[in-house]
């Protein structure tokens, strides 16, 4: 398996830095963002989000995770039970390529009235089969539905990404 980096380790944070400054900018004069990453390498790129905001604004932010089966996701479940409504949500993701985990990690949420959901991805593919379109997005990418994306991950820290 031939893998090729599309990503490294600083550049993937160049693209944090930059969507933070993107959320701040589309959320100016909020003082409060929940951040909700899809378990796995999606919650990872939440948490180093949440660092990077705490490091460039005042804004306060809230992490929580989002868990369900990315095969068959009959059951979504939230980290933290909270009252949602007319908060500011941004759902997170390492990749998207259907589109279906951003779309079914939405779900939880519309028991609510939001203020605003939002969402963010490390990489984007053009494989969209669900209506689901990033609002953040760090790297996008067309490729073969053969290839793969994957962003690899050591602890909390974000070491690359690759296709292959």
């Amino acid at each position: 398996m031939d893998k090729k980096i599309i990503l490294t380790s600083s550049a993937a944070a160049m693209k944090l830095r930059r969507m933070a400054y993107e959320i701040l900018e589309n959320n100016q004069g909020e003082n409060h963002l929940i951040l909700a990453g899809i378990k796995g390498s999606g919650l990872v790129v939440a948490q180093q989000l949440q660092t990077v905001l705490a490091g460039i604004s005042n804004i306060s932010t809230e992490l929580i995770d989002i868990c369900f089966d990315k095969k068959k996701p009959s059951s979504i479940d939230l980290s933290k039970q909270m009252d949602f409504n007319d908060k500011i949500i941004i759902i997170i993701d390492d990749v998207t390529n259907s589109g279906k985990c951003l779309l079914y990690a939405l779900k939880p949420f519309l028991e609510f009235y939001p203020k605003k959901i939002q969402t963010l991805v490390l990489v984007e593919r053009s494989h969209k089969t669900y209506p689901i379109h990033p609002d953040y997005v760090g790297l996008s990418l067309a490729t073969t539905l053969q290839e793969h994306i994957y962003v690899e991950v050591k602890g909390n820290e974000i070491t690359g990404a690759y296709i292959y």
